[in-house]
């Protein structure tokens, strides 16, 4: 289907699809408001102008960092001009939003390595034709503290206070710093300066998108950019966001078999959020496999197969996803793998390098690092990175092509 050629009212529909507000008054005003902009725009004939910041805080990009990318992708199919912000001056700051704890401040040098990666990165995702990609620093540089003192008195320190973040920090007598503050601030002039008509962010980003930017903007005398917020993805734990510093991520620059692996070990209580979020299915697809599941006729170990696959195709092709389910198919579930594996039971907070070395795997804590380095040890299929990390979870520990530790809880 010809996406450029839905009615106002489909591109409503599909554009909203994923959205999380928790709030339906908000959620109706918001699609309200995206679909008079959208006859707006029809009349002046331009397309809806759509940006998403990141802030490169990390060098690289996971699974979670795409719901909002796949969200400016279905812009870019009906024809509407998206811009990728890499937030190169917000990160000097850091997001507070989803902390509850001070972020720590990056150095110039580093944000500025993890912006190139970003770059590289967002085409996985964005069409490279279609997409501007900008760095904050250009404007949020260049304002004089004249300009800031004008646009932070549009604020009460209760508007922040009250919020969950800083609330439990003010609750613990945890230092809240001044600077953090203006995040928001600076979120709310990025909008301003690229004039655009709608923002897209997770539900962490409510703040800065509903009360900072459409504040902001209308204060400078521009309509208030629509909100479009999207689901978190909780990790491959199924708990808490994904995030690299919990060790729950998946990578975006990995392998296909990588990818698919720890898909796959998703808990199946994830799975609605993930059929949502990171798979290219419609509302309806979503809905007929939950009723399949929910009946008994789809085993939820075949419907989390499937979103693998297609995830994994989304981001290396079909003869990959293939290839890589071929071999997850071969090694755990039909028997490749050897039939006296010696079993190990886990204690609680045992690390990964404490059970490889435990379990006889490794000789030493050095070999035991530099296998995890080489990439070279698995859980259920899945690369573990981190030695330190605590033990995910019961499975088979692989090191190498022929050495096994079936992982009890």
């Amino acid at each position: 289907m010809d996406k450029t050629r839905m009615s106002i009212d489909e591109q409503v529909e599909f554009l909203m699809q994923g959205t999380e507000y928790g709030d339906e008054t908000l959620k109706q005003a918001m699609k309200n408001e995206l679909r008079q902009r959208l006859i707006e725009v029809k009349q002046e004939g331009r397309p809806l102008r759509v940006y998403c910041g990141y802030d490169p805080t990390k060098p690289d990009l996971h699974l979670g960092h795409t719901i909002t990318m796949r969200k400016l992708a279905q812009f870019q199919e009906l024809g509407h001009e998206v811009t990728f912000l890499i937030g190169n001056y917000t990160s000097l700051i850091g997001d507070p939003s989803d902390k509850d704890k001070l972020r720590p401040i990056l150095s110039p040098e580093e944000v500025a390595f993890n912006s190139r990666t970003y770059a590289d990165q967002v085409f996985r995702v964005l069409d490279r034709n279609k997409t501007t990609v900008r760095y904050n620093a250009d404007w949020l540089s260049k304002l004089t503290f004249e300009e800031l003192i004008r646009l932070c008195s549009n604020f009460t320190v209760q508007q922040f206070i009250t919020r969950e973040n800083f609330k439990l920090r003010w609750e613990k007598n945890e230092p809240i710093f001044v600077h953090e503050f203006f995040y928001s601030v600076m979120q709310g002039y990025d909008a301003y300066s690229m004039r655009t008509d709608v923002q897209v962010g997770g539900t962490d980003q409510l703040f800065n998108i509903v009360t900072a930017a459409r504040k902001i903007m209308t204060f400078l005398g521009e309509k208030p950019n629509i909100a479009v917020i999207m689901g978190i993805l909780p990790g491959t734990d199924g708990e808490v966001r994904m995030s690299k510093s919990m060790g729950n991520y998946i990578p975006i620059d990995t392998t296909a078999e990588d990818m698919y692996g720890k898909l796959m070990s998703v808990p199946d209580k994830a799975l609605p959020l993930y059929f949502r979020l990171v798979t290219r299915w419609t509302a309806t697809e979503v809905s007929a496999l939950e009723k399949e599941i929910d009946s008994g006729k789809t085993h939820p170990r075949d419907a989390k197969m499937k979103m693998a696959h297609e995830v994994t195709e989304i981001f290396h092709g079909a003869e990959a996803a293939q290839r890589a389910q071929g071999n997850f198919v071969s090694v755990f579930q039909k028997g490749s793998l050897p039939e006296d594996i010696p079993v190990f039971n886990l204690r609680e907070g045992q690390t990964v390098l404490e059970v490889l070395l435990e379990g006889k795997l490794v000789a030493s804590k050095s070999e035991g690092r530099r296998l995890i380095e080489q990439n070279g040890v698995r859980l259920d299929g899945v690369t573990l990175t981190d030695p330190n990390l605590v033990f995910p979870h019961a499975g088979i520990l692989q090191t190498g092509k022929r050495h096994f530790l079936n992982i009890l809880d």
